[in-house]
């Protein structure tokens, strides 16, 4: 590899490491609940943020190791702590169905969530570990591959499924409540304005003394 690549790659893996960790805090704290009246929307910022640095590990070209095969990297993460956290705080709308493979097959699967988001969160973890023990090169060549093979997959379900329970949120309305602000709505435009004051009395008035007899005169002869 030439010194200019060499430099280029490792600008890349700064990065990237940089975008992997944000992603791994942001879950992490939504995961435990830090703020669920906003869950919804951060885990979609959070998720298509990571999608740009992805799509650009896939515009990459191959990245190669410097090895044959892969360093160990350690124990894998345990993001158990995360898919549960995830699990309850999405309870209800976890689920969802997908096409397993769009261009070879119609297959139509069950999958959760949580379980996307958090299989997405093991596969950086194992890349940072690359990239702490200063194996940058393996680190990129790692985040490249399970982009295109694993997680850039379950990324992409998980942000179309969070947009669309984002926009049910926002958009969908009860329809007895907007039956009934639009029949309030229609009452107001239609109602006469009454004032009191100017509402006159268009009874007949009557004056006593110009009320003549008409009972027919009686002579007493």
């Amino acid at each position: 590899m030439s010194e200019s690549m060499d430099r280029e790659l490792t600008v890349l893996a700064e990065e990237s490491a940089r975008e992997a960790s944000t992603y791994l805090v942001a879950l992490r704290e939504l995961a435990s609940g830090g703020a669920p009246d906003t869950a919804l929307p951060l885990l979609l910022l959070a998720s298509t943020q990571l999608q740009a640095a992805g799509a650009r590990l896939g515009a990459m070209v191959d990245v190669v190791p410097r090895e044959q095969f892969e360093t160990d990297a350690g124990p894998d993460a345990n993001v158990e702590g995360i898919r549960t956290g995830l699990h309850d705080l999405l309870d209800g709308v976890d689920d969802y169905v997908e096409v397993e493979d769009p261009v070879v097959s119609g297959e139509v699967v069950h999958l959760l969530v949580s379980d996307d988001l958090a299989q997405v969160a093991a596969d950086l973890a194992h890349g940072l570990h690359h990239y702490e023990a200063g194996r940058r090169q393996e680190a990129m060549w790692w985040w490249q591959f399970s982009y295109l093979s694993t997680w850039g997959e379950r990324l992409a379900s998980a942000i179309r499924v969070l947009h669309s329970l984002l926009a049910h949120v926002r958009l969908d309305a009860d329809e007895e409540v907007v039956m009934e602000a639009e029949m309030a709505a229609l009452h107001a435009a239609t109602a006469p304005d009454t004032d009191p004051a100017s509402v006159s009395d268009t009874s007949p008035t009557t004056d006593p003394a110009s009320v003549s007899d008409t009972s027919p005169a009686t002579d007493p002869v």
